[in-house]
């Protein structure tokens, strides 16, 4: 596993990495790197046989990257994990995409 620092990112991407969010789908929508793809961490195992060479992981912190990275590694993928994360990216002024909200329909009148 190779720790990739928010500038290198664009390297791996570059070589066809998988960005690999593995946050849940409701932080996923809140704030996520372009072209990334959601993969929760508790899922991992059960798709294991959907991923290839390159992956870099990524999680809020870093911390679930490192697990997620750890396991990819183990099953022999080229493996890197973000520093500090979509917090830290974020936080060095790259952007994030969100998911557009969901219209809530509105309140219907009551009959008078």
């Amino acid at each position: 596993m190779q720790d990739v620092f928010p500038n290198e990112l664009s390297l791996w991407q570059k070589r066809g990495a998988v960005l690999l969010d593995v946050r849940s789908p409701e932080e996923f929508a809140s704030g996520h790197i372009p072209g990334s793809r959601n993969l929760p961490l508790e899922q991992l195992l059960e798709a294991l046989d959907t991923l290839k060479s390159p992956v870099v992981t990524i999680c809020a912190t870093g911390s679930r990257a490192g697990l997620a990275a750890e396991v990819l590694g183990y099953e022999g993928l080229e493996v890197g994990k973000l520093v500090g994360g979509i917090q830290g990216y974020a936080a060095q002024g790259y952007p994030l995409e969100r998911a557009p909200r969901q219209a809530t329909p509105p309140e219907e009148a009551p009959c008078s």
